[in-house]
């Protein structure tokens, strides 16, 4: 009996390492995953440090490496270099890596062959780093920073800033993109932010900072629609380092009346710690400020009741302490000598 001709599929060519960027790009971050412009720029900025770095180590140009080549000591040499070289805060070097491990999770679906090679690199562990007690101004530190508006237009415009941003506890990026349709002045006053990816949420305003909003549309009657509330000079949206630079003054001028200011780090996020502090010790529910500030978890809002001294003492105060006397520990053997010694 003859033996019939197999036909064998002949398995079809994985791409390779350009289009396996290319496809991370522009078919999963884009058009599946549907990112925010920001994040893809922070993948991007990763993937260029890391296909730069790569790029000198193996003596060959991004264009003809292989997803081969990305090994574990790659990628560890990598991360030394961020940190030692570039001198990346360890945040910094675990979103790289967070960037990297994403690109390979994709690369590792469309290159079965080098699927082993990519769950080697997965292993590369994130660095583990201390998380420092969050800053935050007292209330008397806030007023003083505020202080009052001026006769100037970037005076007013400064102080309708900072009032914004205690009033909203908004991130910097969200102020900077407030129009001024994002203001509702009727009825419930709020400001509609956008948020990190692409949430958005409502916050309601103060009667004060309702009246400086319309006090400021009045004097800038050209300010209407999709214009930035709060423009520079040449009427596009502040920048960041431009809302900093506006808040050192502030800071300077508050602290002949606040002088413990001074021995504080204060930055545009450091206000929105301030607004999350203030709402929790006037005995907002977390969930509340959680939806206030745009925390996707409950858990990072705890962080507040973790760096405010004086609600621990008002909790340890309630609790009467044990009446019992401390006794000299001694170790009864040896070895347990030898353990305390270390």
């Amino acid at each position: 009996m003859r033996k019939s001709t197999a036909f064998k599929a002949i398995a079809p060519k994985p791409p390779s390492f350009p289009s396996l960027v290319q496809q991370f790009f522009t078919e999963y971050l884009v058009a599946q995953r549907a990112v925010s412009p920001r994040t893809v720029a922070c993948y991007r900025d990763a993937l260029m440090l890391f296909l730069d770095f790569a790029s000198h180590k193996l003596g060959k140009a991004p264009t003809a490496m292989k997803l081969d080549d990305i090994q574990p000591d790659l990628i560890m040499a990598f991360l030394d270099h961020l940190e030692h070289e570039r001198h990346n805060a360890i945040r910094s070097r675990n979103l790289r890596l967070t960037a990297l491990r994403a690109f390979l999770k994709f690369a590792g679906r469309r290159d079965v062959d080098s699927l082993h090679v990519v769950e080697r690199t997965l292993a590369v562990p994130m660095k583990r780093f201390e998380r420092p007690m969050l800053g935050f101004l007292t209330r008397e530190e806030m007023i003083a920073v505020l202080g009052q508006p001026g006769s100037s237009w970037s005076s007013q415009r400064d102080h309708l800033l900072l009032a914004m941003l205690y009033n909203t506890g908004a991130r910097v990026s969200e102020i900077i993109g407030v129009r001024v349709i994002d203001v509702v002045l009727e009825g419930a006053a709020c400001v509609h932010l956008q948020g990190k990816g692409r949430k958005q949420r409502s916050v309601p305003l103060w009667k004060t900072t309702l009246l400086e909003i319309r006090a400021w549309l009045r004097l800038n009657p050209t300010l209407r629609g999709e214009a930035a509330l709060l423009p520079n000079r040449d009427g596009r949206a502040m920048s960041r380092s431009n809302v900093a630079q506006r808040l050192d003054l502030a800071v300077a001028r508050a602290s002949t009346q606040e002088p413990s200011i001074l021995k504080k780090r204060v930055s545009p996020h450091t206000l929105r710690h301030t607004t999350a502090m203030h709402l929790l010790q006037s005995g907002v529910p977390f969930n509340v400020i959680a939806l206030w500030l745009g925390h996707e978890s409950a858990t990072t809002t705890h962080r507040y009741v973790e760096a405010d001294l004086s609600m621990k003492e008002k909790a340890l105060a309630r609790l009467a302490p044990p009446d019992t006397s401390m006794r000299r520990f001694r170790a009864p053997d040896s070895l347990m000598r030898f353990l305390q010694t270390l």
